[in-house]
């Protein structure tokens, strides 16, 4: 079955504390296609990947104010990361599975 995946886009939006990966506000990484992306933290991406998996296949949270934009945070309750999940409308891959 073909089908369509757009890019995703992983931002940090807001850092407190001691992020012991080191990332700060601004800090991005694109998904393109379904790759994942280097140098994230590993506890923050197994958060992140469920949100990943909804942009990239064109899904939506119901609770979402913009169906493109999700913020998600790693699991480090002391320390938090909030990271801004993206769809790319306008990056658009084709897939074959």
């Amino acid at each position: 079955m073909a089908g369509e995946i757009y890019n995703v886009s992983i931002k940090v939006i807001s850092q407190k504390g001691y992020c012991a990966m080191g990332h700060k506000v601004g800090d991005e990484w694109i998904i393109k296609g379904y790759t994942t992306p280097g140098g994230i933290c590993m506890g923050a991406f197994g958060a992140i990947f469920p949100v990943v998996g909804v942009m990239a296949f064109d899904g939506r949270y119901p609770w979402s104010k913009d169906p493109d934009c999700e913020a998600v945070a790693c699991p480090d309750a002391e320390n938090p990361v909030v990271f801004e999940v993206r769809r790319l409308r306008k990056e658009l891959k084709s897939i074959s599975v």
